[in-house]
């Protein structure tokens, strides 16, 4: 299969899942497949972020290659938001390499306070800090603090995970 060429077919669950099928734990198609997430063709990036997500969920070994690239890619300020919010999705399934935390725990903060970024890139951004603020006690009365001065009005996922996330620290 061309990955590429199939991504172009059409934007669908049943094409992502034949692609996600098609690559598996196989780290060479893997590999095929993060090259077209860090092109610049904006229908291929995004329909690869989508599959490439999928895939970390059932293999996240195959990211581990990837961290540094990914975790800079995020920061950007113009990469996509279908591109931060897959990238932000996958990092809840795996294990951040220690030297990414600083980085990753300052964008996911940003996030979360940035009231124009997109609701689930925020609210993945959450489920990524509290990953991460679990290897770290001394940054839990932080996070809480952002937390906490996020507004009453936000949309339901917001609230939702905000909810969450305030029990589990608080306990």
């Amino acid at each position: 299969m061309d990955i590429k060429t199939q991504l172009l077919v059409e934007h669908s669950r049943k094409n992502a899942d034949l692609i996600i099928a098609y690559i598996g734990d196989d780290a060479n198609r893997f590999s095929v497949l993060m090259d077209l997430f860090f092109n610049d063709e904006y229908r291929v990036v995004q329909r690869a972020a989508h599959v490439l997500s999928s895939v970390i969920e059932k293999y996240p070994q195959l990211i581990q290659p990837y961290f540094k690239k990914i975790i800079g890619y995020i920061g950007v300020e113009n990469t996509p938001i279908a591109v931060q919010r897959n990238i932000l999705r996958l990092l809840q399934f795996v294990e951040v390499p220690m030297q990414y935390h600083g980085q990753l725990i300052d964008i996911c903060f940003n996030f979360i306070l940035d009231p124009k970024a997109a609701i689930a890139v925020r609210a993945f951004s959450m489920y990524v800090a509290n990953n991460i603020v679990k290897d770290y006690p001394e940054l839990k009365s932080e996070f809480l603090l952002i937390l906490e001065s996020i507004s009453p009005n936000e949309p339901p996922a917001i609230k939702s995970r905000l909810r969450k996330l305030l029990k589990s620290l608080r306990i």
